[in-house]
């Protein structure tokens, strides 16, 4: 059985999370591009932008990480964070990884008061929508989202 723990990472961490970064960015099918992967996660993590959470193996090896990017509810008056980004590497996959990294996740908003957590899913995604759902995520039946790419 493989021990998973979790933290918040700091920019020490950039070596290993970056190539991780990189990989969840291929699972979207992005082309693969490391320094632009490093720098990214470096911006966020000096700039202080995001909440950067990683899992780590018994070995101490970073195997996932979750990103939480800080906004706010206006209805509700209150700050939220949106969960971005959530990657396991394929060989942690089913060793509790993503599910220990949504409980950081979740701790770490509670913690800071946030009103709420949200995330979007491709809706192909069926075994992410499962691991939300077990932990009691509900799918928004009321609103559509939308989105527009800018040129740039």
């Amino acid at each position: 059985m493989t021990t998973i723990s979790t933290r918040r990472a700091t920019v020490e961490d950039l070596a290993a999370v970056a190539p991780l970064f990189d990989a969840y960015r291929q699972f979207y099918r992005q082309p693969t591009d490391l320094p632009l992967a490093r720098r990214f996660i470096e911006e966020r993590l000096r700039r202080n932008e995001s909440v950067l959470l990683v899992a780590e193996s018994g070995t101490r090896t970073l195997v996932g990480f979750c990103q939480l990017y800080p906004t706010f509810c206006s209805v509700r008056a209150a700050p939220t964070y949106v969960l971005y980004d959530l990657f396991v590497s394929p060989e942690a996959r089913g060793t509790g990884a993503g599910r220990a990294l949504m409980l950081a996740a979740e701790a770490h908003a509670m913690k800071t008061g946030a009103a709420r957590l949200e995330l979007s899913t491709a809706r192909d995604n069926t075994v992410a929508q499962s691991l939300y759902e077990s932990l009691d995520w509900k799918r928004d039946e009321a609103f559509f989202v939308y989105n527009k790419a800018l040129k740039g």
